[in-house]
């Protein structure tokens, strides 16, 4: 069994990695997704996507500064071309649901090594990045919710891009 507590295990150290390609491919995404709000004059949204993806690449500094400060090798990786076509909202929240549950898999995945591996500094950073999903997600399926009464509604649209064009890094900060 692995013991030394100043350098990260490998496999802990690969995963890490992946989890880190992980959320800069998120972050890319959200871009694509924002590119396409954009172009539908939906700022609104536009905004909540951009705020998606400035957080997805903190997650992964946040991921990326822990690997070193342990002394870990820091392995990026290609990201291939996001999408930015879409039918409509619903289409890319649903994506985005789907994105932000296997980063949950993924983030719970790396929790488990660690706790196998007796990493309790990994598994104290990572009860951050576990807390933070339990939000993201609530944030898409409420979004979804809405999105589902509203239908058809322009109104109801117009109204639900304002309410996302209010978002604020400040606020995510809180």
């Amino acid at each position: 069994m692995w013991e030394d507590s100043n350098m990260i295990h490998q496999d802990l150290q690969e995963a890490l990695n992946s989890q880190i390609n992980q959320e800069l491919t998120a972050a890319y995404n959200y871009l694509g997704m924002a590119t396409y709000f954009d172009a539908q004059n939906l700022d609104g949204f536009a905004n909540w996507m951009y705020r998606q993806h400035d957080e997805e690449q903190a997650h992964a500094m946040k991921l990326l500064r822990y690997l070193q400060d342990r002394g870990g090798h820091v392995e990026l990786e290609s990201i291939g071309s996001p999408r930015s076509e879409f039918a409509n909202p619903m289409e890319i929240f649903k994506i985005s649901l789907v994105q932000e549950q296997k980063n949950t898999a993924s983030i719970n995945e790396l929790y488990a090594l660690a706790t196998r591996l007796n990493d309790y500094a990994t598994k104290s950073h990572l009860q951050w990045f576990i807390d933070e999903q339990v939000e993201e997600e609530k944030s898409v399926e409420d979004i979804i919710a809405l999105l589902e009464r509203i239908d058809d509604d322009a109104a109801g649209l117009l109204y639900l891009n304002d309410k996302l064009g209010a978002r604020s890094a400040e606020e995510e900060e809180a």
